[in-house]
């Protein structure tokens, strides 16, 4: 093969992962993990650490990836927990946002869970203050938190905290999820 095309396809594969690197304690998952990248972006901050991000890259673009940190509930259980973030989106085709969970021990779905899918956040967006609160059970093993983007797109998170508030702070609720109808509709 020509050294000329070897070197332009190398170039262009540098390129697109130019700026995504492992983010230390940081994640990615989700519905379609290897649609996205994650990384640490100094040029778009608003603090001296750099903002942590989530990209679409290629692939599932009707899924979702999350850059997200898992750590023991010891410290925070029973008492109400916010994570809060700097956000700033671009291009995002579905919606992004903050989330968090509290699992118990051996369970596969979490005692305490909010998304921020009532509170999206989509398109472009400049950046802003979101959080997420929750009570985090007593017998809470483990917490969870981190960014959702959904769809195409890039989502920042900056300015990171993960504090215990007091109860003045309300405490965030997934909306009901419709109930089904009693009859069909034939």
């Amino acid at each position: 093969m020509n050294n000329k095309i070897v070197s332009m396809v190398l170039l262009a594969c540098l390129s697109a992962t130019a700026g995504a690197a492992p983010v230390e304690g940081w994640t990615l998952a989700g519905g379609s993990p290897k649609s996205y990248e994650i990384g640490i972006d100094s040029k778009e901050a608003v603090s001296d650490k750099g903002a942590r991000f989530i990209r679409y890259v290629e692939g599932d673009d009707t899924a979702f990836g999350t850059l997200m940190q898992q750590i023991s509930a010891r410290n925070y259980q029973g008492k109400r927990v916010r994570f809060q973030a700097m956000v700033k989106t671009r291009e995002v085709s579905q919606w992004a946002g903050l989330w968090m969970s509290a699992l118990r021990h051996g369970e596969q779905y979490p005692a305490a869970f909010y998304n921020s899918q009532d509170k999206p956040i989509n398109g472009s967006a400049d950046w802003q203050l979101r959080s997420v609160t929750l009570d985090i059970p007593a017998d809470a093993a483990t917490l969870n938190f981190g960014v959702i983007d959904a769809g195409r797109g890039q989502v920042w998170i900056d300015r990171l905290s993960l504090e215990v508030v007091g109860k003045e702070v309300p405490v965030d609720v997934m909306p009901p999820r419709q109930m089904p109808a009693e009859t069909p509709s034939l």
